[in-house]
């Protein structure tokens, strides 16, 4: 019985321009004369060096540690040596630089003595979710989130659905689509063995309906425990929420994350980087990375992290020219960088060359409502573009713009050439400010007053002791103004005696 599909609102059908880079075979990248590697590759806290400078390293061995729960470690993409360790170009919207560690290979390409799991299904779940994690495995579709605190949403929370995600709705964008032809097994297998470690009821892997290679790929691999469905070709099938509405005709609350509705999702690539890790002890310390626009052979590379885009570029006969721009990524969702001697990073998924054109002319909103019906989360682009734009962040807010997927379907609409993309990025990253801002006062606040708590604590403590009046815990009003009264009476015949041995001298 096949699955009922559903239809998530707005997106965009357009041409996508993979018909040569899926059907060539991928090829390995040469290994590079320098590897930089940022200890930033995910969402969450950086990892932290555990290497010095003119150490010799091996293959896979780590070189940085987790630094806490949203983190994972960071391994040696080659057998080399530490050249340094300090702040280099990293991929980043804003062209930042941040801490990088620099490997110069020794050509020997040595591995670090790695150990498999023999049989992952004897494995207690978080015992693997602790595997998967060393490796250093992060999302690979997206975002790049750690793959290990999703698969321990299923040690905590009841998992009805794990979507295995092979949807590659973005143009040029081929990399899964090859590495599902090439390594079909390890996408299966790593599904089985994400499956174990989520405790998922029911498992689905989806691919688009124009990927028939891949889907042949899967099927020979695939038996009664896992579904192998189909997915009509429109932009953004692939995110998270427009799939998951798809195959279940579900809706992940605002605000709100998957496994809320009882679903886990991961990224074909995340699945074949599980199977490296339980069946060899592989750190994830390459991928595919599609290779495509104006470049004179279009592909996809096996490339090691680390690896500059600038390199890539090359073994695809393309040297850069003021008369091209680089994307990071697809033309939709994709960033522009003017630095080509990046590195590759975890979630570098495809580097697209496009002819530079003049910006089109920003004109006013015509109130076209073009904006909403695109957009695939129903948000209102045209009101979150208006308080966007006069810094009325507040009220963004109130408009759900982190709901915003940033898909781009809006702006490729708008017929006034708005950036909306832009407009909503910026009005995120200040209202992101704003909270770490509050926060960081809050917290001097706090250290503020724990500093004078401390201090006062200090001279109470040098203070004499006062002789302690014992009275009741919890004296009535009668008992209160008998012992005021009784003082008052004291003092009064204590000032007349003293009175009447004045007069008594004065007189003398």
């Amino acid at each position: 019985m096949s699955r009922q599909l559903y239809e998530f609102p707005g997106g965009l059908k357009f041409e996508t321009f993979k018909e040569i880079t899926a059907t060539i075979p991928a090829i390995q990248h040469p290994l590079p004369n320098r590897i930089i590697l940022p200890v930033r590759q995910h969402i969450g806290i950086p990892s932290v060096p555990t290497v010095r400078k003119g150490e010799h390293v091996l293959k896979g061995q780590p070189i940085a540690e987790a630094d806490g729960y949203v983190s994972i470690p960071l391994h040696a993409s080659t057998s080399g040596t530490v050249i340094d360790i300090g702040d280099y170009p990293v991929p980043h919207a804003g062209e930042h630089e941040a801490t990088c560690i620099v490997i110069e290979p020794d050509g020997k390409d040595e591995w670090f003595d790695i150990q498999p799991t023999d049989d992952y299904l004897t494995v207690d779940p978080k015992q693997l979710q602790e595997i998967i994690r060393s490796c250093g495995i992060t999302g690979l579709g997206g975002a790049g989130f750690p793959a290990h605190v999703k698969l321990n949403e299923g040690v905590v929370n009841i998992v009805d659905t794990l979507i295995i995600n092979g949807v590659e709705c973005e143009p040029f964008i081929t990399c899964d689509d090859r590495l599902i032809q090439e390594k079909a097994h390890y996408v299966v297998s790593g599904t089985r063995m994400i499956r174990h470690a989520v405790q998922a009821k029911h498992c689905v892997i989806a691919v688009e309906d124009d990927m028939p290679k891949a889907y042949e790929a899967l099927a020979n691999w695939i038996d009664d425990d896992i579904e192998l469905i189909k997915v009509p070709k429109r932009y953004p099938a692939g995110g998270e929420k427009q799939l998951i509405q798809t195959l279940t005709g579900k809706e992940v609350p605002s605000g709100g994350l998957a496994i809320h509705i009882g679903i886990v999702m991961h990224n074909v690539a995340t699945a074949a980087a599980v199977y490296r890790a339980v069946t060899r002890g592989e750190p994830l310390i390459s991928r595919y990375v599609t290779i495509a626009g104006e470049v004179e052979t279009p592909r996809n590379l096996q490339v090691l992290l680390g690896t500059s885009v600038n390199d890539c570029l090359k073994a695809c006969g393309y040297e850069h020219n003021d008369e091209h721009m680089i994307i990071l990524g697809g033309p939709m969702m994709g960033m522009h960088i003017r630095n080509p001697d990046i590195p590759i990073i975890k979630t570098t998924n495809c580097i697209l060359v496009k002819k530079l054109e003049p910006a089109a002319t920003e004109l006013p909103c015509i109130q076209c409502g073009d904006c909403y019906n695109a957009c695939p989360i129903k948000l209102m682009p045209q009101e979150l573009y208006r308080n966007a734009k006069t810094d009325n962040f507040a009220e963004t807010q109130q408009y759900h713009i982190f709901d915003c997927i940033e898909c781009g379907c809006c702006s490729y609409v708008c017929p006034s050439n708005i950036p909306l993309v832009q407009y909503f990025r910026y009005a995120k990253s200040q209202i992101a400010a704003e909270e770490r801002r509050r926060d960081g006062a809050d917290l001097a606040r706090k250290r503020f007053l724990e500093h004078n708590k401390r201090e006062q604590a200090k001279i109470e403590a040098k203070r004499p002791s006062r002789p302690v009046i014992e009275t009741s815990s919890n004296p009535s009003m009668d008992e209160k103004r008998n012992y005021i009264e009784g003082a008052v009476s004291r003092t009064l015949k204590k000032r007349s005696k003293t009175k009447k041995i004045l007069d008594k001298r004065n007189s003398d």
